[in-house]
């Protein structure tokens, strides 16, 4: 279960890139959609913010990935060790 788990967690990043893609394909409101528009704009704060979020998610998305881990194998531990 665990590379099963690590392939889930990748795929849900590759998703919030082909976020753009599909919605300015399909011209689906959407923060890809928005990033898009903002691009050709050249309001650069907006697309900065958007890469922030976008970087935070997929951050989040992996710390939840390793902490499933130790839920699936016994084996794997988080513990602080001293010394």
């Amino acid at each position: 279960m665990i590379p099963v788990t690590t392939v889930i967690g990748l795929q849900l990043g590759s998703l919030l890139g082909g976020a753009v893609l599909t919605e300015t394909v399909f011209s689906w409101p959407g923060i890809g959609n928005y990033t898009v528009e903002c691009i050709l704009k050249s309001d650069f704060p907006v697309v900065q913010g958007v890469v922030l979020l976008i970087a935070c998610i997929f951050v989040l998305i992996n710390l939840v990935v390793d902490v499933i881990y130790a839920f699936i194998d016994p084996r794997i531990k988080f513990s602080k060790k001293e010394g």
